[in-house]
């Protein structure tokens, strides 16, 4: 039995070109086969649609956006680098700075200690010469190399870093590692040998005494009188010690309470007693915590100085290696 065409069914026919005269006999991806339309699939090459769709310019605005996104990342990390490089040459200029002025003031410092050195070689002589054995050992002396030293360390930590010249660092660098490393090997072998060292003072002071009030040390002479008046004592163990000197019960008069001439020959009774010897390593005692903060102070600049040399040193080498 023919069903009639007003007869609903839940299948419907593919529209025909006879049913819609407006569609086009052809479409893309469609071909005619017995009176409709089948699927085809659209042609393409290696991966790539050929044909224009929403598909290809949705591809086309994500791939965009991630060259966006790295170009963006690759800005952000030159912007951090170049923040980076200007810290890092900012605190160069820093370090710089400092090293000229601090070693300015070491220039100047040693011009001053090398001048009052000199100054006390020419008016005084060998002033506060103590050992027999040393001579030379004078305050004068020891003033004029300290200050030798600490100007020419100075002068060349000073010009190295404005220059940066890296032999001039280098040099710098050398000599103030030596001196921090013969302060050290000194304190050690000071301690170490600390009794031997107290018998042998106190031998060649007794020697010098010998040599009080003669011809040609007047330095020696000096500086006894000095030290026995201001630090109130008497011979190096003991007021006795001079008694070998004069041979007879006779001190200088610097030994005596109440100053006047010819008072060492007068009753013992008016005589300092304390040794020197003893009074001066109690001084010593005394001021020991200023002794460990000026020694303290002293190596922490050096190790300060060692740091930004060799500091700078290193960054010279590195610029002229980047521009060779």
């Amino acid at each position: 039995m023919r069903r009639s065409s007003t007869d609903e069914t839940p299948y419907r026919r593919s529209p025909s070109l006879d049913s819609k005269p407006d569609t086009p006999p052809f479409t893309s991806g469609f071909h005619r086969f017995s009176g409709e339309f089948e699927y085809k699939r659209p042609p393409f090459a290696f991966g790539f649609h050929t044909t224009k769709g929403p598909q290809t310019s949705k591809g086309r605005y994500a791939q965009g956006k991630k060259y966006v996104v790295f170009y963006l990342d690759l800005s952000f990390i030159f912007l951090l680098e170049l923040r980076r490089c200007r810290m890092a040459e900012g605190c160069m200029m820093a370090l710089r700075y400092g090293m000229v002025f601090f070693n300015l003031l070491f220039w100047l410092g040693g011009c001053g200690i090398l001048g009052v050195g000199v100054w006390l070689s020419v008016t005084q002589g060998n002033f506060a010469t103590l050992s027999s054995s040393l001579p030379s050992l004078s305050a004068a002396n020891l003033l004029i190399a300290v200050g030798t030293i600490i100007m020419v360390i100075g002068c060349l930590g000073c010009v190295g870093a404005v220059k940066e010249s890296r032999p001039l660092l280098l040099t710098f660098f050398i000599l103030l590692l030596l001196i921090f490393f013969l302060e050290i090997l000194s304190i050690m072998l000071f301690f170490i040998y600390q009794d031997e060292i107290d018998h042998y003072a106190q031998r060649d002071l007794k020697k010098g005494l010998q040599l009080f009030g003669t011809e040609g040390n007047v330095g020696l002479t000096n500086a006894w009188m000095i030290v026995q008046t201001d630090f109130r004592c008497c011979g190096v163990t003991n007021h006795t010690d001079w008694f070998e000197v004069y041979n007879a019960s006779r001190v200088p008069d610097s030994c005596c309470l109440e100053y006047s001439d010819n008072c060492g020959l007068d009753n013992p009774g008016t005589w300092w007693t304390a040794p020197c010897y003893e009074r001066v390593k109690d001084w010593l005692n005394e001021n020991l915590v200023a002794l460990w903060i000026f020694a303290l102070c002293t190596a922490l600049t050096q190790i300060l100085g060692l740091v930004f040399s060799m500091t700078m040193f290193c960054q010279a080498v590195k610029v002229e290696t980047f521009y060779a």
